[in-house]
């Protein structure tokens, strides 16, 4: 299996493993650069932080909670669940999730990418 890269506003991701069942990527956050405030409909996935520093941003209720995550922790982000990530420090995370890739819903980005 082959490894992709995509490049995004914020860095990009290496697509390292894709099934039918689960898809793994690492993305690289350059420092100051955040993704989207988004959720997703169908796709759940989880987020292992490798290097850097992240403000991590997720829904609790009516309210959006913020944290700092550091190197070996982990956050699980279920479908409906609006979350966001910004690298306070170049940042590597690898993802694992269900293998719905296209299932992003924007609220706000810095980027100009559409938003609902």
């Amino acid at each position: 299996m082959s490894v992709t890269k995509v490049d995004k506003p914020w860095g990009h991701e290496l697509h390292w493993a894709k099934t039918e069942r689960y898809v793994g990527k690492v993305l690289h956050v350059k420092a100051g650069h955040a993704l989207s405030l988004q959720y997703h409909n169908i796709k759940d996935e989880t987020i292992f932080l490798w290097t850097g520093k992240l403000l991590f941003e997720i829904q609790e209720g009516e309210r959006l909670a913020k944290r700092e995550m550091l190197p070996g922790e982990s956050v699980h982000i279920t479908p409906h669940t609006i979350h966001r990530m910004t690298a306070i420090e170049d940042s590597d995370i690898f993802e694992v999730s269900t293998p719905e890739l296209d299932d992003v819903v924007r609220l706000e980005d810095r980027y100009g990418r559409d938003v609902v």
